[in-house]
């Protein structure tokens, strides 16, 4: 049923109107100079949809452009709706990270659901099929009244919308920290594999071509979702409800279906999503890549709402939606492919040649704006920033000694922030599609190539949030390099990246500052790493009442390997096997775990990141693995050593027995230095090992033996296997349940 008559010129746009719109005085002014009058209504919320942060980057776009974006198997970067890199055999990985920060901690179930959704749709628009997702989770305090059920509905979220739709999740990160009561971050990733000569792009082309709607019909949900996402929240943040988007994962995968027949069939010429800001994004980023104008007729939309306004039809986030221009002498076949699926297909308006963004409604024209102002040229700012203090050098001598460092490791693994995720993943289908080779609780998940007998793709994603808030810089350059670690350790080479930069508002100069050292230090070492970013996301804005999270700059890596039975896993060490260190001994608790959770401090520098020693060790570890030398590898991050061996035992079910070296004890076993790696070698290849690694000039230590069901440490440390697994097994699911709050209160 088509809308009765409604006119938005009749409604006068007032300073408090362009004020709720997200809108600046000074952009509003800018507004006027470019259509030379008042816009109305609808032409508000457009411009308020197109020039918010979420959409058009304006605080971040002048550093973005120093991220490194191009390599030898770069076929996409940043720009498009996914990155999309050469993987051979006419092949490629299609992937990007995004957030839905906003949504999920107002409805925290349709918030992450949605955020699956959106990014399934950014990869296969592109023409590729999902095969893997991952997501990073961050939190506020455990006791925080609203943190368990935020934890509860956006696993829920997620699990049901990826569940239903069919991809496996490989991996991702969940974290807890006060910064994060008011603002949950869900960053939401997804690959999938195309043909290297089949990629489709958004940039329409051709004059008069018809401009096509498909998928599910538009609602009134998620209304200024976009404008939503660019504002930090305040006591008011229940009413902003209404603009969270709903999803249904069945009608994606349909879409999905429908998208790919019509892509094979040759009838598409551009294609976009309707994501952030739905109609009014798509329509005019098609348009403006493209050097042309867009003219649409809402009355020819499918609606499943009666009256909707043009304002609520072009700023309606309804899910499943896409936005295509199609060969004209194709749209029968087209119109017949989505029909069989059970979506709607309709032709709601035409590509120009005159630049201009025209919307009919009611027989009547609503808007009439200039479609590259709109779409490329937004504002842009270059907003004053504060270099970031640095902390004071902390040595070990300024850090306590743990009384009983069983008990500190078993308090570490047994924490929130250490614990097994097992309660989360085991919600997520991590198996569907027969593919995975490797699931969450290692390195990195690992996928096989469909089609190729040993091919895979590795994915990881990471970030030390509390690193880059002592040090945005070198927490930036962390970031990266533990996710270039985490592929390396499972055998992947990696291949490129995917940033989701997580920061509170860019008008303080103190976020922006944060923002623009963690870009100088990410860009630093994508180059050194040679790990392009190729797509990636800015979500700024995350703090509620003044108070900012963590800066969080989360990196998302893909990683090849070219035969997956000879990669590695964190379990695979056997009895009488030798451990061996890669890297130097732990010496750096500043920012540590060890210093968080068992003294309450958050003092001195994060460790700092040599990327030429990254570089170095990297590749020989996996030439190690790709020669089938070592029988499990682990990288070192939180919790330096004693973690790392903790992990190994834990996933093995076998004991070790090591010596802890020479050092102070605390930061021999808990030291956060970076570039180091944990193997186990079969005992006759352990001198082999050492003897090339001394050869390479790299630093080792030979820790000792794999065996028995007790982790021994020197004198430092005994603990049973079995005492590991039951406090790092337990904290989720009692705290999930309630019980951890009763065992508190006791």
């Amino acid at each position: 049923m088509k809308s009765p008559r409604q006119n938005p010129d009749t409604i006068a746009v007032t300073p408090e109107m362009v004020a709720a719109h997200g809108l600046k005085p000074d952009e509003y002014e800018r507004i006027l100079k470019l259509i030379g009058r008042e816009p109305n209504l609808t032409e508000l919320g457009i411009f308020s949809a197109m020039w918010n942060e979420h959409c058009s980057y304006k605080s971040s776009k002048k550093w973005l452009r120093t991220l490194p974006t191009e390599g030898p198997r770069v076929i996409e970067g940043p720009g498009e709706n996914a990155g999309v890199v050469d993987i051979g055999d006419g092949d490629c990985v299609v992937f990007k990270m995004e957030s839905h920060n906003h949504p999920s901690y107002i409805e925290p179930y349709q918030g992450a659901a949605t955020g699956v959704g959106g990014i399934l749709r950014d990869v296969f628009t592109m023409g590729a099929r999902p095969v893997a997702a991952m997501n990073a989770l961050r939190f506020g305090e455990t006791d925080h009244p609203k943190t368990r059920h935020l934890v509860a509905g956006v696993v829920e979220g997620i699990g049901g919308y990826g569940n239903s739709f069919g991809v496996p999740t490989v991996g991702g990160e969940v974290e807890f920290d006060a910064s994060y009561n008011g603002n949950c971050l869900v960053n939401a990733f997804a690959a999938g594999i195309a043909k290297t000569d089949a990629i489709f792009t958004s940039k329409a082309e051709g004059i008069g071509l018809p401009v096509v709607y498909l998928g599910a019909k538009t609602g009134r949900d998620g209304v200024g979702g976009a404008t939503m996402a660019s504002a930090e929240f305040d006591e008011d943040i229940e009413e902003k409800r209404p603009t969270v988007q709903v999803g249904d994962p069945f009608t994606e995968k349909c879409l999905l279906e429908a998208c790919l027949e019509l892509m094979a069939s040759g009838a598409v010429i551009a294609i976009q999503d309707m994501g952030a800001a739905g109609l009014t994004c798509s329509a005019v980023e098609m348009g403006a890549r493209g050097d042309l104008g867009i003219e649409l007729d809402l009355d020819r939309v499918p609606v499943r709402e009666d009256h909707m306004s043009a304002y609520e039809m072009m700023l309606s986030e309804s899910q499943e939606r896409m936005l295509m221009v199609l060969r004209p002498e194709m749209e029968a076949d087209a119109e017949a492919i989505f029909r069989k699926w059970g979506l709607d297909f309709a032709i709601v308006g035409k590509t120009t040649d005159d630049l201009r963004f025209r919307i009919l409604h009611c027989g009547e024209q609503v808007a009439d704006l200039p479609i590259k102002e709109l779409g490329d040229e937004a504002p842009e700012y270059d907003r004053p920033w504060m270099e970031p203090g640095r902390h004071a050098p902390l040595t070990p001598d300024n850090v306590a000694e743990a009384d009983d460092y069983s008990a500190a490791l078993l308090k570490l693994v047994g924490s929130a922030n250490l614990c097994s995720r097992r309660w989360v993943y085991e919600q997520y289908d991590t198996l569907i599609q027969g593919n995975s080779i490797q699931t969450p609780g290692g390195d990195a998940g690992i996928v096989r190539v469909d089609g190729h007998p040993a091919k895979a793709l590795a994915f990881s994603a990471d970030v030390t949030p509390r690193y880059c808030e002592a040090d945005p810089y070198e927490g930036g350059k962390q970031a990266v390099a533990e996710c270039w670690r985490n592929l390396t350790a499972v055998g992947a080479e990696p291949l490129a990246a995917t940033d989701n930069l997580n920061f509170g508002n860019p008008e303080r100069p103190e976020i922006m500052g944060q923002l623009v050292k963690a870009i100088e230090g990410i860009g630093e070492a994508c180059k050194a790493l040679a790990f392009p970013i190729v797509s990636g996301n800015v979500s700024l804005y995350n703090e509620t009442n003044g108070e900012a999270i963590l800066p969080t700059p989360t990196i998302g890596g893909v990683g090849l390997i070219d035969d997956w039975s000879r990669s590695c896993r964190i379990d695979g060490m056997s009895e009488g096997d030798e451990l061996i260190l890669l890297g130097g001994d732990g010496t750096h608790l500043g920012q540590s775990i060890y210093l968080r959770e068992l003294f309450g401090r958050s003092d001195g520098p994060p460790p700092p990141v040599d990327l030429v020693e990254e570089w170095r060790y990297g590749a020989f570890v996996r030439s190690a693995i790709g020669n089938g030398q070592f029988t499990a590898c682990h990288d070192l991050s939180d919790g330096g050593l004693a973690l790392a061996l903790a992990e190994m035992c834990m996933a093995s079910g076998f004991g070790a027995d090591v010596d802890p070296g020479d050092g102070p004890p605390h930061a021999l076993l808990f030291g956060e230095d970076q570039g180091r790696y944990l193997v186990s070698v079969p005992a006759d290849h352990a001198s082999w090992i050492a003897l090339n690694a001394e050869s390479a000039g790299l630093r080792f230590r030979r820790l000792g033996w794999v065996g028995g069901n007790t982790l021994t440490v020197g004198p430092l440390v005994s603990i049973s296997v079995l005492q590991l697994q039951q406090a790092h097994e337990s904290w989720f699911p009692e705290y999930m349940s309630g019980k951890r709050d009763d065992q508190d209160a006791a």
